[in-house]
């Protein structure tokens, strides 16, 4: 017998999965206006291709969106996204530019915070309301 969700905790997750999806079309969303800018960003940290790197971003981003807002693939999306975000902070924000600007720690920080939010995510799944239920593990569902 399945454990049943209440409202409140329906209401929950279909709210953190609309944050994760919500923060993955922002970022796309500024990397499709000025693709040229999140380029020169990239090459700023260091990064061959940066352009190609960019666009690899934003399709990531885009795919992300979609398994969080769908609840499709969830569990391994939010372990990708998990992984992506720790190597952001680390590319972006790391140790190296700590003493340059301050504000840079807590940018690094802001990543594990987000971070744990999807491997919560992760570990308790999409939900079972309005969670398409395609998933590489049935068994979890």
């Amino acid at each position: 017998m399945e454990n049943a969700q209440s409202i409140w905790q329906t209401a929950a997750i279909l709210i953190a999965r609309l944050i994760f999806t919500v923060v993955f079309v922002m970022a796309v969303s500024f990397k499709f206006m000025d693709m040229g800018a999140t380029a020169g960003y990239i090459a700023a940290a260091g990064f061959p291709f940066p352009l190609f790197l960019a666009w690899c971003a934003a399709i990531l981003e885009v795919l992300l969106a979609t398994a969080f807002l769908t609840g499709a693939l969830f569990v391994p999306a939010a372990l990708a996204a998990a992984v992506y975000v720790i190597f952001l902070g680390f590319s972006f924000h790391g140790p190296a530019l700590w003493a340059g600007n301050q504000a840079e720690f807590g940018f690094f920080v802001d990543h594990f915070v987000f971070v744990a939010g999807l491997l919560f995510a992760a570990v308790h799944g999409p939900g079972r309301v309005f969670a398409v239920k395609w998933t590489l593990w049935p068994d979890r569902v």
